[in-house]
């Protein structure tokens, strides 16, 4: 026989000196006794610490993940950790030895229960290679914990932070607010765990789901602590709202809120309909296949030869491909590949998957039952404590709230705003109902249960949150916002609906709230134009947005007809191009200070009348198309409602906008007839059938009139449609560009009374102040080019003058002398260094002051713009040296005025003064009438 050797045995992935000290640990906690009990060691208390030490040093600084492991092998949790709560479980609050070692317990309980997490930067070998392992061992822990029949550890959890929450909040310890912060979290991460979708397992995963969770808080009372809490946050407890929160969304994400609050005869009669559904959609898919499916007689292998138009050959083999034309093009099209180039793409972690809440979640009748009970209790009493509470915890940053927790917020208040709404229409229901002796009453019908979240303050949360979600790609952030945005509006929508006047003039001041700020409606366009394969709930939750948001918006217009919104892109636009080109507009009084010019702008631009067809031109365009597309073609899964969304807007893009032309492409074709004719189309048995042929007969009808009118559409087809494309499309011409007339701006003067030295002191000191040195700088370079230019002409004039008459007689040196007086230097053209300088030279009115008080001259008629600059043949060089001292001596030495009057004060329109001058001008001759 061979001598094996060490390296023959598989290779222990824990560290051997680990394992050996905690299972030595675990040995020395306890075990069962004589009399079949649990029996503690005697350090059992020193031992659990020492555990729990293990477990933070190596899996916790040194990020081992090895104690974690060994425990899951000894059978820790189940074999020792719920047997030790279980035996002091009874005297727990009597005696101070069983409450430490409770709480000692579920300090180790707490992190072995931890879900487990792989840090793409800080993992380890160790991570890949325990992780699966304690995946599973984690499973197994919430079923033990769940399952266990000797005690209610859920219960005796809480049992443990009784002591510490019966203290008042001002009075509680460091220790009792860690006592309370374990055992809510000890309960958070049982709701949290879940079935890991990429490891199998060999526990019934009914035993760990869901509404075996429900079902056991219901039984061990959690959710009366949790309600308790709820309603006493910010009195009682503060730091817990965060993980009241998690505890909240772990239970309910992925739970239909609406199917929540249905009476049983309709919930039943809703899963019949879906039933039925389902087993349409296969009787029409067995249907499909079955019209070229194989029978026993000719099931024997076939090949053929498909000759192309390029006289190419393809090979095409089965019995399918027998028969039309078409079925072998589309067995060729089935037999493709495309190798999909790899790139490194986005990981779905598990984290990601933990905080998936676009899967629907099957409940138990008694599960239902139960959760259904604690949302309405927890909607009555409560909802605005907790939520008020967190809110103002998000806006302040606080260091308790994690990223993940304003995404977990905005997806609650979605889920519970869609369960009061469910609740309320199937309380109108009973009420309706004459064999219902139920009566609807004032505060029943009033929606203040929701009121903190529908204010001011958490509409400008969530418009500040989703801005930041799309500006940062964090899609599943954005996916929580707009569900909390869709869910908003509808709840708007049936408040306006109500009986009561109060809720109708709330949902009337939060309608005109939300669509005041045209920022809001850019971001829905926006949001819609930018979707990129972000999954089928992100996908669902825009569409469902952006339909929701444009009928509602179109409603409310039609509504308001003098609707006005704030628009804050145009008001910054003209507050830029005032900075860089100063141009001002000239006001009656003549007053033309910068700042009231800077606030009259503001308040033209500020609001303006919306115009709804103006909005839709630019909700519809070729990547909203684009994103309903993408959205269409889920058809096969979508239900009624999904497939009416995209009917209706595809009708408005090809008939209400009348731009169907963006619709004109080979692959929305190619869709639109799949959907109406198969292979695998709608049910022509489904409600939205009708609508949708109807639709599509007409839009082919349109096309292929469109064609015939205009046969370059045929090549158009193949590709997306731009706007310069689109219009040629639709009206056979090119669209025709108007150019608008520069205005030119309101001239200015300074005020009288003064010198012209003072004059030119006032424009430069406008100019400083409006921080444009460069062009005070301009200036004087060209004022040194000039009077340099001009000081040589005068030197050359001067000998000139001297030789001729030195070389003349006398008398013609006189009539010469007198010819050469008359001779005038040339004038010099002043040119703009650039482009933006030549832009300033027309618009900035202060600028064109200095220049015009410096003796510059324009040519040309006032409102062009290309009219140059001059400085005259009159202007000598000493003048020019003058006014360059003097820029240089106010730039850097600005006059001060009495009164502490600012350089803008002493300025004036023209056509104001001149407008006044003509007023006293007429005043007078009334007066001498008189």
């Amino acid at each position: 026989m061979a001598q094996s050797t060490l390296d023959d045995w598989a290779r222990d992935p824990v560290d051997p000196e680990i394992r050996a000290h905690v299972y030595s640990l675990i040995t020395a906690l306890g075990g069962i006794g004589d009399d079949g009990t649990y029996a503690l060691g005697d350090d059992a208390p020193v031992c659990l610490k020492d555990l729990r030490k293990w477990l933070k040093f190596a899996d916790g600084q040194l990020n081992r993940r090895d104690v974690a492991r060994c425990m899951a092998e000894a059978n820790l949790v189940k074999g020792d950790l719920l047997e030790i709560l279980a035996k002091v479980s009874p005297r727990v609050l009597e005696q101070t030895l069983k409450h430490k070692l409770a709480v000692a317990t579920l300090e180790l309980l707490v992190p072995l229960t931890w879900p487990f997490e792989i840090d793409p930067v800080e993992a380890t070998v160790n991570h890949h290679r325990h992780g699966p392992y304690v995946q599973l061992a984690q499973i197994g822990y919430k079923r033990a914990i769940l399952q266990f029949d000797r005690d209610r550890t859920l219960q005796t959890a809480v049992k443990v932070a009784l002591p510490s929450m019966a203290i008042p909040l001002r009075e509680r310890s460091p220790r009792d607010e860690g006592i309370i912060r374990i055992a809510l979290y000890f309960i958070r991460n049982i709701a949290m765990l879940s079935p890991p979708s990429s490891v199998p397992m060999d526990i019934d995963e009914a035993e760990v789901s869901r509404s075996t969770t429900i079902d056991t808080f219901q039984e061990q009372d959690i959710f009366q602590v949790l309600l308790s809490m709820s309603s006493s946050i910010g009195e009682d407890f503060v730091a817990q709202d965060v993980v009241l929160l998690e505890i909240l969304f772990f239970l309910l994400k992925g739970i239909d809120a609406e199917k929540l609050f249905l009476e049983d005869k309709k919930l039943n009669s809703r899963n019949a309909d879906e039933l039925k559904d389902l087993m349409q959609k296969e009787k029409a898919m067995l249907a499909g296949y079955a019209r070229t499916a194989p029978t026993r007689h000719n099931r024997f292998g076939t090949m053929i030869w498909l000759k192309r138009d390029d006289e190419k050959v393809t090979t095409v083999s089965g019995q399918d491909v027998l028969g039309k034309a078409q079925a072998s093009m589309e067995k060729m099209d089935q037999t493709k590949k495309w190798n999909k180039p790899r790139r490194p793409g986005r990981k779905t972690d598990l984290e990601q998957q933990r905080e998936e809440f676009d899967m629907p979640v099957a409940l138990t009748i008694s599960a239902r039952t139960h959760i259904k009970a604690f949302v309405e209790e927890f909607l009555d009493s409560s909802f605005n404590p907790l939520f008020l509470h967190l809110r103002k915890a998000i806006e302040r940053e606080t260091e308790r709230v994690e990223l993940r927790h304003s995404r977990q917020f905005f997806y609650l208040v979605s889920w519970f705003l869609r369960a009061e709404c469910a609740r309320r229409r199937t309380m109108k229901e009973k009420a309706a109902d004459p064999k219902s002796a139920a009566v609807l009453t004032a505060e029943d019908e009033s929606y203040g249960l929701v009121a903190e979240v529908m204010n001011q303050e958490t509409f400008i949360l969530l418009n500040r949150f989703m801005q930041k979600s799309q500006d940062e790609k964090a899609w599943q952030d954005l996916n929580a916002g707009m569900k909390c945005f869709t869910q908003i509006l509808l709840t708007v929508h049936e408040m306006s609906e109500s009986g009561l006047e109060d809720d109708q003039e709330i949902a009337e001041n939060i309608q005109n709230r939300i669509f005041y700020e045209e920022s809001t409606h850019d971001r829905i366009v926006m949001i819609l134009r930018s979707y990129k394969d972000q999954g089928f709930g992100y996908l669902d939750a825009v569409t469902e947005l952006a339909h929701v948001f444009l009928r509602m918006l179109e409603r409310y217009a039609k509504q308001n007809v003098d609707m006005q919104i704030k628009s804050k892109r145009r008001a910054r636009k003209i507050k830029k191009k005032q900075a860089q080109t100063g141009e001002a507009e000239g006001e009656d009084d003549g007053n033309v200070s910068e700042n009231e010019d800077l606030q009259q702008a503001q308040k033209t631009v500020t609001e303006r009348k919306f115009d709804f067809n103006r909005f839709a031109a630019k909700f519809v365009n070729q990547s909203s198309v684009n994103t309903f597309v993408a959205f269409a073609r889920y058809f096969a899964d979508l239900d009624t409602e999904q497939l009416k969304r995209a009917h209706r807007f595809f009708h408005r893009v090809a008939y209400k906008m009348e731009l169907g032309i963006l619709l004109c492409r080979v692959d929305i074709i190619q869709l639109f007839n799949k959907m109406m004719k198969g292979p695998g189309g709608l049910d022509p048995d489904s409600p939205a059938y009708k609508e949708w042929d109807e639709f599509v007969r007409h839009f082919f009808r349109q096309v292929t009139k469109r064609v015939q009118d205009r046969p370059e559409l045929i090549v158009e087809m193949l590709f997306s449609k731009i706007p310069q494309t689109l219009y040629f499309l639709e009206h056979g011409h090119d669209r025709e560009v108007f150019t608008r007339t520069p205005r030119p701006p309101a001239e200015l003067e300074v005020k009288p009374g003064m010198e012209k030295p003072e004059q030119i002191g006032v424009a430069v000191g406008v100019l400083v102040n409006q921080q444009k040195s460069d062009a005070l700088h301009w200036i004087r370079e060209v004022l040194t080019s000039a009077a340099e230019e001009r000081k040589a002409w005068e030197d050359a004039d001067q000998v000139r003058k001297e030789l001729a008459a030195a070389e003349t007689l006398e008398g013609e040196a006189a009539l010469d002398g007198a010819d050469t007086e008359a001779a005038s230097p040339p004038s010099i053209l002043v040119k703009p260094d650039t482009a933006e300088r030549k832009v300033a030279v027309f618009k900035d009115n202060k600028l064109r002051l200095l220049m015009t008080l410096v003796g510059f001259m324009r040519l040309g008629a006032n409102d062009d713009p290309d009219a140059p600059w001059v400085i005259p043949s009159s202007l000598m060089a000493a003048e020019l040296q003058e006014a360059i001292d003097l820029i240089r001596k106010f730039e850097f030495d600005p006059p001060i005025y009495e009164d502490g009057k600012a350089p803008e004060d002493h300025l004036r329109s023209k056509a104001a003064a001149a407008r006044r001058s003509m007023r006293c001008a007429e005043f007078d001759d009334d007066s001498d009438g008189i």
